[in-house]
């Protein structure tokens, strides 16, 4: 079954907006499915993002297994050891974060980049209203999507300490290729749309 993107992208938001809420025990529960279903729906993408995020990740996890006040992990390490209630907030706030990389790498590998960005465009309507154009914001949405992914390929491999600095600079450099129009995909809603967005509602307001 094929959803319109723009409904796939505003299910993805309300999953994240929805883990957000739910307290320990559900989100566990909930997690465990969605991170099944990225790991055999889309197990190369999610691994992917992982990847990428693995510093953020342990980061964030010191940052609240030794910044949150509580009593200490390990006696043993005494002022240095992490706060138990750190490591709690740290693993809650990891879960959530496993489950937008699950939910975000399902949403990449259904959608192509330009049925990407059409959902998006259908998204910028509103800024019609701040007398902004949609059609500059998505194609320079494209350009900055392309850029991204040509750095990204020509970049050096991790074994390069500087790698990351080359990948940064290599957004900003200017590219040979111009881009006069871009053509998207037409896409209608159905009832299939409806009733996901429905079930991502549901789910937003019973986590509240």
């Amino acid at each position: 079954m094929r959803f319109h993107p723009t409904a796939q992208i505003l299910t993805w938001c309300l999953l994240v907006a929805s883990m957000q809420m739910l307290p320990m025990a559900a989100l566990l529960a909930a997690a465990v499915p969605v991170l099944l279903s990225a790991l055999a729906l889309s197990k190369h993408k999610f691994i992917q993002l992982l990847r990428r995020t693995r510093w953020i990740m342990l980061s964030l996890l010191l940052v609240y297994a030794y910044s949150t006040p509580g009593e200490p992990l390990l006696d043993a390490l005494n002022m240095f050891s992490p706060s138990r209630e750190g490591v709690i907030d740290g693993v809650l706030q990891l879960t959530r974060l496993l489950v937008a990389l699950a939910g975000l790498a399902i949403l990449l590998d259904r959608l192509h980049r330009q049925a990407l960005i059409a959902g998006l465009y259908t998204l910028f309507a509103p800024l019609r209203w701040f007398g902004l154009s949609r059609d500059r914001v998505a194609v320079r949405l494209a350009l900055t999507l392309h850029y991204a992914e040509v750095a990204m390929l020509r970049s050096p491999g991790l074994q390069d300490i500087g790698g990351w600095q080359d990948t940064l600079r290599g957004l900003f450099e200017p590219h040979g290729e111009t881009t006069r129009h871009m053509e998207l995909p037409l896409y209608r809603f159905g009832v299939a749309d409806v009733l996901l967005l429905a079930v991502a509602a549901t789910m937003l307001w019973f986590a509240m």
